[in-house]
């Protein structure tokens, strides 16, 4: 194939106000429905996929496979942001989006027509591991295409606080998860196991079909479309001349992402099996962190643009330290006004402050001709190895320690000081990219 360098078009209707604020919101929305569709499975996981689909083992141990399910998805997210990554950056921005947006609704719908243990046996299990796997591969490379949608529209200045809009999409869809969860917890338990928790997996088909219109909608990114087209493979050229930033990337993100996953699904199971909490008032807690986080990413996300966003990502990361052992602190406290303190905290402050950052300080690290790639590989490999692990390690950490989470607490404040180097070690605003073949044509998202 021919290396011949083109022009894609020209990008000047992209640079219409109308367009860019088009992009963001059009973003943050599909993110929030296929975030929902991930999360509803996590809850899920923690509450009672142990008892339908693991029924005739020990409950510790059917725990831990309910979770070791849910951690295929994480496996799978590395691959997607791979695939989805290369053509991506080869193809389009929009175009991934629209299918990574099926590849994840059609899915979650057939967890909730799943034949449980004692219709089908093993097979169950079986079934679960495929759609999660196929879920994990539409949010690895989902979240590449999505951010760079909203950077990559937004006008300089901005792209700190318009990367965060995708990034708040994860609040809402904590939320509706959370709040779907809620509502079928009411239910009578022989009602929940048998058919009641099946509801929020099947409401997905409406959420499918409101993403997928909204999409639609949207222009294909301006920096793609600007782009001079090259045959080189995107992994390749990141592999061979972005190590560094690639390093950086996935570390600093393994820190938020065990972060998150401990707040949002290991402390359901901590809360309710360890310290006898209701399901309602660890849901009601979540449910109110991801409420604020809605609003404080794209503050934090604007503080980014002011302040800078490697200061502001370190401050987050270093927020982990100090806030970790006072997490569980409020959470023994076994009332609902200390796991709420504790939920606004850990999503609202120390989460937002982190995730905010990732879509334009990750993005700013590479060029355009291979951003959907860079970001893709660092983030859902790091996501892989932190969220996929986190409720995992943090279930043997707490038995390993008696019971009491301080070890968990070690573990995450030694994340948390490792994320802070690496957030300093990257590159600041305005500097150039990495050197690589692209670096001197390259486009900075910064």
């Amino acid at each position: 194939m021919s290396a011949t360098r083109e022009r894609r078009q020209t990008v000047g209707p992209a640079k219409d106000r109308r367009h860019y604020i088009t992009a963001g919101l059009a973003s943050m929305i599909g993110t929030t429905i296929e975030w929902y569709d991930f999360f509803i499975y996590g809850t899920a996981a923690a509450l009672v996929f142990n008892k339908i689909f693991f029924p005739n083992i020990d409950p510790i141990v059917g725990t831990l496979a309910a979770f070791g399910t849910y951690s295929v998805g994480f496996v799978a997210r590395p691959l997607g942001g791979l695939v989805f990554g290369h053509f991506g950056d080869r193809v389009g921005r929009k175009s991934m989006l629209l299918i990574s947006l099926f590849l994840m609704g059609v899915p979650t719908i057939l967890i909730g027509l799943t034949p449980s243990y004692e219709s089908i046996g093993y097979w169950a299990a079986v079934l679960l591991v495929t759609f999660r796997f196929m879920q994990g591969l539409a949010v690895g490379g989902e979240w590449g295409g999505a951010v760079l949608m909203a950077v990559e529209h937004a006008p300089e200045g901005k792209k700190g606080l318009f990367g965060s809009l995708p990034q708040a999409g994860v609040a809402p869809g904590l939320i509706l998860s959370s709040l779907a969860m809620g509502a079928v917890s009411q239910l009578p338990e022989e009602v929940l196991l048998s058919w009641g928790w099946r509801l929020p997996f099947l409401a997905s088909v409406l959420l499918l079909a409101v993403g997928w219109y909204i999409r639609a909608k949207v222009q294909e990114s301006p920096e793609f479309a600007a782009q001079s087209k090259n045959d080189a493979a995107p992994a390749a050229t990141v592999l061979r001349d972005f190590k560094k930033p690639v390093l950086l990337s996935l570390v600093a993100c393994i820190s938020e992402k065990t972060w998150f996953y401990t707040v949002a699904t290991f402390s359901l199971t901590y809360a309710v099996g360890t310290l006898h909490l209701s399901r309602d008032v660890i849901l009601n807690g979540i449910t109110w962190g991801a409420a604020i986080t809605f609003l404080t990413i794209p503050l934090f996300g604007h503080l980014g643009d002011k302040l800078g966003r490697r200061q502001v990502f370190v401050a987050g990361a270093l927020g982990i330290c100090v806030f970790a052992p006072l997490f569980f602190d409020l959470l023994s406290h076994s009332t609902a006004t200390a796991v709420n303190i504790a939920m606004v905290i850990a999503f609202g402050t120390v989460y937002a402050a982190m995730y905010a950052q990732e879509a334009s300080l990750f993005a700013s690290q590479f060029p355009a001709e291979v951003r959907y790639t860079g970001i893709s590989l660092a983030v859902q490999i790091g996501g892989a190895i932190g969220g996929g692990t986190a409720p995992l390690v943090a279930t043997y950490l707490l038995s390993l320690g008696g019971g009491e989470p301080k070890l968990i607490v070690y573990y995450l404040t030694v994340l948390g000081v490792i994320a802070a180097v690496c957030g300093m070690a990257m590159r600041a605003h305005g500097e150039e990219p990495a050197a690589g073949r692209y670096a001197a044509q390259s486009t900075s998202a910064s």
